[in-house]
This record gives structure tokens, C-alpha cells and sequence, in this order.
């Protein structure tokens, strides 16, 4: 039962993304509740992990190194030419450019976890990436949109310390010494995460409703188009390089899914509320995609 209520992800958050569409004000009151619910799933990913995991990442610089080239090489050139190419406004434009030079967010280590990728790996191209932020994502701003941001790395390190690492080396201790003991009740966790990240994909969609509803259709498909592109080439040149399967659903995920929340800090503190729009609807977007992803990919070896 708890298998098929799992499965059904995908039509869960289409469900509250349309009930906190047309009813934000009983959810805008849970923002706070956001960080909380990313712990608690990071925690149950932790429950699936042991010190080996992350031990055999660590002894595959390449695939680390491939990885983060891939997040800051194809999403903000996709993130250029799908602006140009929908004929954008400036300020749009370096909105989608922006979104697509952020590293990688929380929700993605939530999606490989649920699409039965190398989550060890998915946490730690997440964390390198932020590291790295904070000398890319200006480059890349300035080299296709040609303003210069600032990027707050040490407060973005912080929060994923408290929202990933921290819950997830209790998890992965937790179940290093007593998860044999636990047993079947181990196969509540995904669970669980599915219903956070619905819980968690609604709180976001009440709290942009209003920016959703001024978006227009080039913008909203700009988004959608980008969002693919992001998770097609990080598979496709994945596989190219022969990968195995949970590596490439892996680099996907990471690729595709950016920590669009600092997108939208960054444009509306360096450029404008207009800029904002495309990080707002990618915030929403990429959760939706993600769990069709996972949806697919979690039937399947």
C-alpha cells in the first residue's frame, strides 16, 4: 500500500499545486515549515546511506569534476540561447541566465534519492558546486548578460550544512548502528519524503501565485524548455561517456534542478522583480519535472 501511495508522486503534487493555486493563504502561513521538511527528508535519504557510499565517491575525482563541469558548462549556455531564441526582455534574460549559473539545490538530492540514483554522489556535486559558486556564478552572469553579482557562499554553505549534511550523517549513523535492527521499517521513508516534497512543492507555489499568475507563455515555455535541456544533456552526455545508469539519472538530476530560490534573491538584489519571474516559475517547475522523473525512473533498474 505505502509502495502505491509512493508511486503516485507525480499526481500528488499536481494535486497541491493546484489546490495552493487557486487556495495559497491556508499554505503561505507553512513557509517556515520548509526547511524543517527538507531536514526531515535528508534524514530518511541519510537512513539509506552507509560511510562507504561517500567513501566511493570520494575515489572518483572524475566523475565529481564531470559532473559540476556539466552543471556550470550546459544550463547556463541552454539558459542563453532558449532567452534569445523565445526573444526575452534584457531583464528575463538574465533571469533564465542567472537561474541557469546557481549550482545545484536540496531538491535535487530529494529527487535522485526518490529516482533511485547515487545519492552519496548527488549530495556531494551539490555541496561543491556552492563552494564553487561563489567565483562561477558571477563569471557566467558577466559573460552572457554582462552585469556582475555577488553571491552570498558562505550563508548558502550554512544552510546546506543544516539542511543536508547535518541530517543526513545522523541518518547514515543511525543506520551504520542500529539499522539492522529497524527492518522493514526503513521502507516508510520514502514515503515520507514524498509527502514532504508535496507539502513542500505547494507551500512554493501559494507563495509565487501571484507571480505565476502574470507570467506569460513565452517565459513560462522558456522555463519548461530549459528545465529539459538541463536534465536530457546532463543524461545524454553521460551516457555518452558511459556512464552507469544511476550515475546518468544522477548528473540529470543535478544538471537539470538549480537552487532556483538563490536565483531569485540574486535577481531581484542586482537587477529586478521582472528578472525574478523565471526563478520563481523554475522553483516550482523543476519540483514537478523531478517528480515525473522520479515517478518513471523508480519503476525501472
Amino acid at each position: 500500500m505505502i509502495s502505491q501511495l509512493t508511486r503516485l508522486f507525480p499526481l500528488w503534487a499536481l494535486l497541491a499545486s493546484a489546490a495552493a493555486y487557486f487556495f495559497p493563504e491556508s499554505l503561505m502561513s507553512l513557509k517556515g515549515g520548509i526547511v524543517p521538511l527538507l531536514g526531515l527528508v535528508m534524514f530518511g535519504m541519510g537512513m539509506t546511506l552507509t560511510p562507504e557510499n561517500f567513501l566511493e565517491v570520494s575515489r572518483r575525482p572524475f566523475l565529481i569534476f564531470f559532473g559540476v563541469g556539466l552543471q556550470f558548462i550546459v544550463m547556463p549556455l541552454a539558459g542563453f540561447l532558449v532567452a534569445t531564441g523565445f526573444g526575452l526582455s534584457a531583464m528575463l534574460t538574465a533571469g533564465v541566465v542567472l537561474v541557469g549559473s546557481c549550482p545545484g539545490g536540496t531538491a535535487s538530492n530529494v529527487i535522485t534519492y526518490l529516482a533511485r540514483g547515487d545519492v552519496a554522489l548527488s549530495i556531494t556535486l551539490t555541496m561543491v558546486s556552492t563552494l564553487l559558486a561563489v567565483l562561477v556564478t558571477p563569471v557566467l552572469t558577466w559573460l552572457y548578460v554582462g552585469e556582475s553579482v555577488a553571491v552570498p557562499v558562505m550563508d548558502m554553505l550554512l544552510s546546506i550544512l543544516k539542511i543536508v549534511f547535518v541530517p543526513v550523517i545522523l541518518g547514515v549513523l543511525l543506520n551504520h548502528f542500529v539499522g539492522a535492527r529497524l527492518g522493514g521499517a526503513k521502507a516508510v521513508f520514502p514515503f515520507l519524503s514524498v509527502a514532504a516534497i508535496v507539502l513542500i512543492i505547494a507551500i512554493i507555489v501559494a507563495l509565487n501565485r501571484d507571480a505565476m499568475a502574470s507570467l506569460g507563455p513565452a517565459i513560462a515555455a522558456a522555463v519548461i524548455l530549459h528545465n529539459f535541456l538541463g536534465l536530457a544533456g546532463g543524461y545524454g552526455l553521460a551516457r555518452l561517456f558511459g556512464f552507469d545508469e544511476a550515475t546518468r539519472r544522477t548528473l540529470a538530476i543535478e544538471v537539470g534542478m538549480q537552487n532556483s530560490g538563490l536565483g531569485v534573491a540574486l535577481a531581484v538584489q542586482y537587477f529586478s522583480a521582472a528578472a525574478a519571474l523565471p526563478g520563481a516559475l523554475f522553483s516550482i517547475w523543476h519540483n514537478l519535472s523531478g517528480a515525473l522523473l522520479a515517478s518513471f525512473w523508480s519503476r525501472r533498474q
